[in-house]
């Protein structure tokens, strides 16, 4: 065996000369197979099986071409062929089925996982929305807040006022005629303040 100089690619197949698509001859297959897995076929096949038997067996002797006495050798012949050739046929035709199918399954276990994933991430949405919507403050606690911070304000409207009455010079008069000790508090207040 001589050795090959160029190794980078591997070696080529020798065929004869004939070629053919694939594609072509697997689609001429399945319609073969599928006109012999009909009952038409059937139907056709069995009324010339029994006509040819018929031909041979009651027609005069110069138009018998598959004699009875051979055993119909050519009638056997015949259905054998057909057989060889629709075996390998069928075959192919449901190898090629199967790749379809395989290739859709593969296909269809693609969208289920994206679907789940997808359903998955839904899921995951809704219950962070639920989640915030649970934080989030409702009408009836909004209005009751409202409620809440308007009687506070009034409160203090009400604290404000009374501060306001009495007057800043009622303050100084009380705070001199308090005496000595009270400067101390004040002085304590201011430094509080500071």
């Amino acid at each position: 065996m001589k050795r090959r100089e160029d190794l980078t690619s591997p070696r080529s197949r020798r065929r004869l000369g004939v070629q053919y698509d694939s594609d072509a001859f697997g689609a001429f297959s399945e319609s073969i197979a599928n006109f012999l897995g009909t009952a038409r076929f059937l139907v056709f096949q069995s009324i010339v099986i029994v006509f040819w038997i018929v031909h041979n067996i009651a027609a005069p002797d110069y138009l018998i071409f598959d004699s009875w006495d051979r055993g119909f050798v050519l009638l056997t012949l015949l259905l054998s062929v057909q057989a060889s050739y629709a075996a390998p046929l069928i075959l192919l035709a449901q190898s090629r089925q199967e790749r379809r199918d395989r290739i859709t399954s593969e296909n269809d276990r693609e969208v289920a996982e994206r679907t789940q994933s997808d359903t998955e991430f839904l899921a995951r949405e809704i219950a962070s929305v639920r989640v915030t919507m649970s934080d989030m403050v409702t009408g009836e606690d909004f209005g009751d807040r409202l409620d809440q911070l308007s009687e506070m304000m009034g409160a203090l409207s009400e604290q404000v006022a009374q501060l306001s009455a009495t007057s800043p010079d009622d303050a100084g008069a009380a705070g001199a005629g308090a005496g000595a000790g009270d400067t101390s508090d004040n002085s304590s207040i201011v430094a509080d303040e500071n």
